[in-house]
């Protein structure tokens, strides 16, 4: 173990013996550290947070502090990271508000400089969180999603595995699963992301008719996701019904408007 004479370390922290930490570094009690973790110089790692292994913890970043909400009343809480993960500088994961509830962050997640995740947040596997990006409470992201930029997700919004959203957009509503967002609604597919993920061209095409379905049809948006549910065959396009057959706190998401260009702003809502 490798442990600066500057940095603070509470005694009862379980940290394995290869981990890390750096200069002014601070591990406060009732954490735990998993093997071949480095906590760069000036990382905090806060109460009742775990570490998996191999995760990077940059400098500034703060993992597990006390959630952003009014309603916070001290009670212990709980903050998940898994293996693989990196955190850069000055991002922020903050524990559960509610007690004993907790944040949970999957494996190989990659969080940006800047970026937050929210209390009580779930973020999948293998996940990108690129600078700035800001996830309020209550979120969860999927497998292998892809968030730009400072974009931002309200409170209690779903977003589906390996979507993706451009930079600076603002997503109020549920994202489906394999979709790509804009500021002003959805785009299309993520045909890129399907891809790089090794999905077959039955499946991608699939996914194509799907979504005509849902945002290129005359249907009432129900009744597609009812034809959605009964024609899928393929394994991502049961998963995207199930997505769309489960409960959602937030609506979905519109399609963008055709023949609009893209600015800044909240994604259409009407």
């Amino acid at each position: 173990m490798s442990i600066h004479p500057t940095a603070i370390v509470d005694s009862s922290a379980e940290i394995d013996a290869t981990v890390e930490i750096g200069a002014y570094a601070i591990v406060e009690g009732q954490t735990r550290v998993g093997a071949g973790t480095v906590i760069h110089p000036h990382g905090y790692v806060a109460r009742g947070t775990t570490l998996g292994r191999e995760c990077q913890v940059h400098p500034y970043a703060v993992v597990g502090h006390v959630p952003q909400d009014v309603k916070f009343d001290g009670a212990p809480s709980y903050a998940e990271i898994g293996d693989g993960c990196i955190i850069r500088e000055g991002a922020s994961v903050h524990r559960g508000s509610e007690p004993d509830s907790k944040t949970v962050v999957g494996k190989r997640v990659f969080i940006m400089a800047g970026a937050h995740v929210g209390h009580n947040c779930v973020v999948g596997d293998d996940v990108v969180l690129t600078n700035a990006v800001l996830l309020g409470g209550h979120v969860s992201v999927g497998e292998r999603a892809f968030l730009g930029g400072g974009s931002g997700v309200h409170q209690f919004v779903r977003v589906g595995e390996l979507a993706m959203i451009h930079g600076l957009a603002v997503c109020v509503m549920d994202l489906p699963p394999f979709m790509m967002a804009v500021s002003d609604g959805i785009a299309g597919l993520n045909t890129v992301g399907l891809r790089r993920a090794g999905m077959s061209r039955e499946q991608r095409a699939e996914l194509g008719r799907c979504f005509r379905m849902l945002y290129r049809s005359s249907m009432g948006f129900r009744e597609a996701i009812e034809q959605v549910a009964a024609r899928v065959e393929t394994a991502p396009g049961r998963r995207l019904a199930e997505f769309l057959q489960a409960r959602s706190l937030r609506g979905f998401m519109k399609a963008r408007r055709r023949g609009r260009r893209a600015t800044a702003g909240g994604c259409d809502d009407s």
